[in-house]
C-alpha cells in the first residue's frame, strides 16, 4: 500500500507532466474581473468549484471509474459536462498529458485524447488504496494548483496561499468521501459564474494561463 500511495503521490505532484501549472480554471478572469482579490475571496471561490462545480464533477466521474464503470462513457459524460470550450481544453489536454506520461513510464501504446478524471481513474484502477483517499488527492493537487495561480497573479503572499489550501482539507476530505460512493444521477453542477468568467476568458486582452 505505501509503493502505491507514493505512485498517487507523484501522479499527483506539480512535478508530473501534466502541465497544469498553465491552467487557471477561469480563476484568472475571475481576478482581472475584481472577483478574487484577497484570501477570502480566494477561499470562497475554491470552495464553490470544489463543492459545485468542476471539482465534485470530476470526483464522482473519478470515483465511478474506480468502481468499475465504463471509462468511454464517464469521459463522454465529462466532455458533456463541460460548460466552455475552455474548461474542455483543460481536461482533455491534462487528461491526455497525464495518460501520455503513464504511456512512457509503463511502455504502453499512445493513448486516446481522454479527459483529466478519467485518465487518473484508468491508471488508478488496480491500486489497493480507499476510493476516497484517491480522490482526496486528486481534489488536493486541483486546489493546488489554483492555489498557485493565484500567488501568482493577485497576487498573494505563500503564507496566504497555504493558509487557502490548509482551510479546504476539510472539504475535500468531505468531498471525496462523498464522491467515492456518488452515481451518475449525482453529476450536477452550479458555479455558473465560474463558468461565465471562462467563457470571457477566451478574449482576456492580456492572459497569462490558457483557461
Amino acid at each position: 500500500m505505501a509503493a502505491a500511495l507514493l505512485s498517487l503521490v507523484q501522479w499527483m505532484s506539480p512535478a508530473f507532466p501534466t502541465g497544469a501549472f498553465a491552467y487557471s480554471h477561469g480563476l484568472e478572469q475571475a481576478i482581472a474581473m475584481g472577483e478574487v482579490s484577497d484570501e477570502a475571496g480566494l477561499s470562497q471561490w475554491l470552495r464553490d468549484i470544489l463543492h459545485h462545480g468542476a471539482g465534485w464533477n470530476d470526483a464522482v466521474l473519478l470515483g465511478l471509474g474506480l468502481q468499475g464503470h465504463a471509462l468511454e462513457d464517464l469521459d463522454a459524460h465529462a466532455r458533456a459536462l463541460s460548460a466552455s470550450a475552455e474548461r474542455l481544453r483543460e481536461t482533455l489536454e491534462q487528461g491526455t498529458a497525464f495518460a501520455k506520461a503513464q504511456a512512457q513510464m509503463n511502455g504502453t501504446d499512445e493513448p486516446a485524447e481522454v479527459s483529466l478524471p478519467v485518465a487518473v481513474a484508468q491508471a488508478a484502477r488496480g491500486m489497493d488504496l480507499p476510493r476516497e483517499e484517491i480522490i482526496a488527492l486528486f481534489l488536493h493537487s486541483f486546489s493546488s494548483n489554483l492555489v498557485s495561480c493565484a500567488v501568482r497573479f493577485v497576487p498573494l503572499g505563500q503564507a496566504q496561499g497555504q493558509r487557502v489550501l490548509a482551510g479546504l482539507h476539510p472539504d475535500i476530505a468531505q468531498i471525496a468521501a462523498k464522491a467515492s460512493h456518488a452515481g451518475l444521477d449525482d453529476l450536477a453542477a452550479a458555479a455558473f459564474r465560474a463558468d461565465l468568467g471562462a467563457m470571457l476568458h477566451e478574449t482576456l486582452d492580456v492572459r497569462i494561463f490558457k483557461t
